[in-house]
Formats: C-alpha cells, sequence, structure tokens
C-alpha cells in the first residue's frame, strides 16, 4: 500500500543529505515528490493541499538536531503531519451502554460488510472476551443470511436467524430482544447494500438507526474505490451519524488513497482495517503505525503483538532452549517455523510490517507463490520418516525419490527444500552463538516463501 510514496521518500532523503538545515529550496523538492505521489495515490485533492501546507509549515527553517539528517528531520514532520492527517490516536469501540451494546454495519454492496462482520464477531470473543451475536437485517441479496451464518459459525460466535419474507426493523427488534433475554454483550448486525447510493437504501438505514440506536455505527468501505471510496463515505456520513469507519481489501490493488482521505473528508476515525477472506484479516487501526508502514519505517509493534497472539509461547521457549543447548536444528524444528509465521500471516505479511531496508527481499516473491511454497514444503516434510526429520543427512537419492512421490512433487523441488534447510540450518547455528549480523545478512535463505 503506497509503495509509491515509499519510494519517492526514499529517493529525495538521498539527496538530501549532507545539508545543515531544512530551508524552502530543499523542502521544495521533497514536497513536491509527495504531492505526486499522494496523488497517484488516489487521495483527495483537498486533503493534498492541507497535508503539503502543514508539512511545509512545520518543516521550514527547522534546525537538523543531533545526528539526525534533513531528509530525516523531514520524514518526521511528513510522520507527524500524516499520523494526525488520519486521525492521531487510535480510535476504539464504545462499549460504555447497557449490554448489548448494539453495532450497525453499513456500506455499499461488495464492500465485504458481511465478511467484515464475521472477522469483528471473532476478534470481540476472542480478543475482548465478548459474547457475541450476529443478525442479518439484509432481505434482499441472496443467500446473504446465510452467509453471515456461516461465518458466523466460523467465529465462534452466536447467530440470530431471520428470513427474507421479514421487514428488517422486525429482524434487528427481535434480535436486540434476544440479547437482552440470553445476555449477550454485543449485537452486530449486518445491513442491506446496493451497488450505488440511492433514496430507497438510505431511507431503509436511516430508519433502522433510529429503531435500533446503535452505541456504534461502523460505515464498511472498499479501499479499492480510491476516491469513489471518499465520496460514498461523505454521503453515508451524511445521512448516518456515523462513529467509524471500517477499510476493506487494503491487500488488493488499492492505491491506498482512501486511507489517507476518508478521516480528512468524514471527520470519523478509521476503527479497523480488512484484509483477505481469513475471519483473522481484521486489524484495530493505529494511524501512527499505518504512517511508518507508509514512510518505509515498519510496523514492529503490530508485529510484536501478532506474535504474542499467534506463537505458542511453550514452543517457543522449547526452541529457544534447544539452540542454546546446541543441539541441532533438524526438519521437524523447520517445519514447526513455518507454521507459526503462517499463523501470522505468512511471509508477506511478516515483511509488509517491517522496516523497508529489511522488506526488500519481499519485493523478490512472486505473486500468489508464497501460500503455494509453503503447503509444498509442508507436504514434502511430512511424506519424511521421524528419522529423516530428525537426521536430513540420511536422504539420498533413492529416499528423495520416495519422498517425493509420496508428496506428489519432482525430485528437484525435495533438492530444493534440503538446499534450503542447510541455509537455515547455518543460520541458526550463527544464531546460537550469538552472530547476529551474520543472522541479518543470511536471512534471504532462510525465508519459506523464496522457494521457487
Amino acid at each position: 500500500m503506497l509503495d509509491n510514496l515509499t519510494q519517492r521518500l526514499a529517493k529525495v532523503v538521498k539527496t538530501m543529505r549532507g545539508q545543515a538545515r531544512l530551508t524552502d529550496d530543499n523542502i521544495a523538492e521533497m514536497l513536491r515528490e509527495v504531492r505526486l505521489a499522494l496523488l497517484e495515490a488516489d487521495v483527495a485533492l483537498p486533503v493534498v493541499k492541507d497535508f503539503i501546507a502543514r508539512v511545509r509549515e512545520k518543516a521550514l527553517g527547522q534546525d537538523v538536531i543531533g545526528s539526525l539528517t534533513p531528509g530525516q528531520a523531514l520524514v518526521g514532520v511528513v510522520h507527524r503531519e500524516m499520523t494526525e492527517l488520519m486521525g492521531g490516536a487510535q480510535a476504539t469501540l464504545n462499549f460504555a451502554t447497557q449490554p448489548p451494546a448494539v453495532i450497525l454495519m453499513a456500506g455499499l454492496q461488495g464492500a465485504g460488510k458481511t465478511t467484515t462482520v464475521g472477522k469483528l464477531s471473532k476478534m470481540l470473543r476472542e480478543k475482548h472476551k465478548k459474547k457475541v451475536l450476529t443478525v442479518s437485517c439484509d432481505v434482499y441479496r441472496p443467500a446473504a443470511i446465510d452467509q453471515l451464518e456461516a461465518v458466523t459459525a466460523q467465529a465462534g460466535a452466536e447467530f440470530f436467524p431471520s428470513r427474507a419474507e421479514q421487514r428488517p426493523i422486525d429482524i434487528a427488534n427481535a434480535a436486540i430482544d434476544h440479547a437482552k433475554r440470553h445476555y449477550f454483550d454485543v449485537l452486530l448486525i449486518d445491513t442491506a447494500g446496493r451497488l450505488a447510493i440511492d433514496e430507497a437504501m438510505m431511507a431503509e438505514i436511516k430508519a433502522l438507526h433510529a429503531a435500533v440506536k446503535p452505541i456504534e455505527t461502523l460505515f464498511v468501505v472498499d479501499a479499492m474505490l480510491g476516491q469513489d471510496a471518499v465520496n460514498t463515505a461523505r454521503a453515508f456520513n451524511e445521512a448516518l451519524p456515523l462513529t467509524g469507519v471500517v477499510l476493506t481489501k487494503l491487500d488488493g490493488d488499492a492505491r491506498g488513497g482512501a486511507a489517507l482521505s476518508v478521516r480528512h473528508v468524514t471527520g470519523k476515525p478509521i476503527k479497523f482495517t480488512g484484509v483477505g477472506e481469513k475471519l483473522t484479516g481484521l486489524d484495530e487501526f493505529h494511524p501512527d503505525r499505518m504512517a511508518s508502514r507508509i514512510l518505509g519505517m515498519g510496523d514492529i509493534l503490530s508485529l510484536v503483538e501478532e506474535a504474542r497472539q499467534n506463537v505458542d509461547e511453550e514452543q517457543a521457549k522449547a526452541f529457544a532452549q534447544k539452540l542454546k543447548s546446541g543441539k541441532g536444528f533438524d526438519l521437524n524444528d523447520f517445519k514447526a517455523q513455518i507454521s507459526q509465521m503462517r499463523k501470522m500471516g505468512g511471509l508477506s505479511s511478516l515483511m509488509d510490517k517491517m522496516p523497508a531496508q529489511f522488506a526488500q527481499a519481499a519485493s523478490q516473491l512472486q505473486g500468489g507463490v508464497e501460500e503455494k511454497s509453503i503447503r509444498r514444503i509442508e507436504g514434502i516434510i511430512n511424506s519424511m520418516t521421524p528419522a529423516e526429520r530428525s537426521k536430513p543427512e540420511l536422504i539420498k537419492a533413492s529416499r528423495k525419490r520416495r519422498i517425493a512421490a509420496g508428496a506428489g512433487v519432482q525430485v528437484q523441488e525435495v533438492n530444493r527444500l534440503l538446499n534450503q534447510f542447510e541455509q537455515t540450518q547455518k543460520v541458526m547455528k550463527q544464531l546460537s552463538k550469538g552472530g547476529m549480523g551474520k543472522l541479518m545478512r543470511s536471512m534471504k535463505g532462510m525465508m519459506p516463501g523464496m522457494m521457487r
């Protein structure tokens, strides 16, 4: 997302090295690049003008302090202003009401409302320990009710049934009554969307909002719509008292303009961002972290949080102890590390949160190759005997042919895996001896997604 802006900033910072102050002249070039990148990212023109004006005002004449170069100082200004542009501080959901806390989801058809309800119910249940009920008031789209029932079951929440012949207001009121009687903490209401904004849809959702009086009204918008996403958000904001925005499909071909524009245009905070179809693909939105990612600084805090949620602590301790004791790193360990990385969203997800200098290896990944490669690696290792996994040196030509046949791959694929394992094994030996510098230089060799 916004890779173009990151690249432009990096280019300009290089040209500014060695200068003692930020001046009108050396700021002008960078701001020109920033302006072009923002416009190419489909950021709304009024937002771009306001942002550039604020950065220029804050940056002019600023002394370069300590070891900072002018380029670094200006990036600091851009980071602070970009954080403010996207809301400044994190905006969380409001649960300060008599249960159930009703959350109404609004948006156009195809924006990902139903999937987002499933993702949000999973997050609320697992992370916030809430008892969650979902209900569909979409009586127009074929199978909308069945879809919500399916994703709710996957999320481990509870679903309130509805029928296409019912009125949306009647459905919502019945769900609220059920939630009260069965002591639910949160009720998520999925509403009907349209392919475009129309009077009938707005009238219905206004009436629904008035009837249920939600504590949160979240607008779900497809980030791939770019400028149209902002226009749609403005229209919904004028019709409904929105409390927040959910940006979906940030992993698509989105140029990212919606993330930088929607807060400025609507005045409503972005509360969540969604990627992919998996129910784990919903993140709480942190403006400062997103600004860091856009500027190539990475998002280490989110990476640490993901690790805490997804990594088996006992397994990690056992692995660290094994390395410390000097015992060999075998294929069982290799597979375990791949599985842990997969739980955290895979290599591309990890690299997306790493600083730019460490994420360059991710650019070598070809589209769609990562998940396929990881599954292939696991399949090959699963075709080995316990002895072969513990002592990979046992695997000679005849064993390779048997393993390849069992995994349904060519022998060359087994050879690639073993070569990659050997590289990783060397890195682990260096790590056990405290060789962090050598580890960083060897990172490319240990990344399963690099396998071709």
